[in-house]
């Protein structure tokens, strides 16, 4: 019964990479256009909310979203969800309601096509250089600055172990104290089952419900380097809590 249901998670995969391909081949001249100048990143974003939006639909992808209005869309804010699935990207373009860019794994800036989303809208970080760490938060830091939001997955990558929780790094609540912007958890419950990534036939994938959770905004007014790890330990605790409420650690 399990192999089947790989077996057709894994035909489901290849429905979904098939449209996102599609989607993206048809709408990528217009991406090279809006990607080439910073003053139109927004447009390519809201083009991005419907490229996902019809991807969701054809791939029967539905969301349930707690707390939207916690959210200021006009508030620059640093995001902090646990990392699940390949869908954690799809699904925050549905949940934060105005411009931000993602910290993201260098391997994204490889792939053919994608890359272009890489280039210079969001960032690519190669996790295992201190350097290019740096860089990237530096980079985060930069966008904020613009009243950009960012978001960073904590956990730096998403876990074996997953729905539990990685460790968390510090660099989203150093920053986060640095630039005296506000911390917002999200809890993602369901996305690991639409889409885990641990080969073609193998692991849960299919359409279904994406569930996430908006927690209350954690200001950092007044916090100093001294409170970053009560901060990043807040900010588990609180996911931590959400995944043990639903059953999911």
């Amino acid at each position: 019964m399990k192999k089947t249901k790989e077996i057709l998670g894994g035909i489901w995969k290849l429905y979904a990479a098939t449209w996102f391909t599609g989607l993206l081949l048809i709408l990528y001249p217009i991406y090279v256009v809006w990607l080439k100048q910073e003053k139109n990143f927004n447009k390519a974003m809201q083009l991005l909310k419907l490229h996902t939006r019809l991807l969701m639909v054809v791939t029967g992808i539905k969301l349930k979203v707690k707390n939207r209005h916690l959210l200021d869309k006009n508030a620059t804010y640093i995001y902090t969800p646990n990392h699940t699935s390949y869908a954690d990207i799809l699904i925050l373009y549905h949940i934060i309601p105005s411009y931000f860019v993602f910290l993201g794994k260098i391997e994204l800036k490889k792939i053919p096509l994608f890359n272009i989303f890489f280039k210079d809208m969001n960032i690519a970080v190669d996790r295992k250089s201190n350097a290019s760490g740096k860089a990237a938060l530096d980079r985060c830091s930069e966008e904020l600055d613009k009243g950009n939001s960012v978001v960073l997955f904590p956990e730096g990558t998403i876990p074996k172990s997953c729905p539990k929780m990685g460790s968390f790094k510090n660099g989203a609540f150093k920053l986060a104290i640095e630039k005296q912007v506000p911390i917002v958890p999200i809890t993602f419950l369901s996305n690991y089952r639409r889409l885990e990534m641990k080969g073609l036939f193998t692991g849960k994938a299919g359409p279904g419900m994406a569930k996430a959770i908006i927690h209350e905004p954690i200001s950092t007014k007044g916090l100093t380097e001294a409170d970053v790890d009560s901060l990043r330990d807040k900010v588990y605790a609180i996911i931590h809590q959400e995944l043990e409420k639903h059953h999911l650690v």
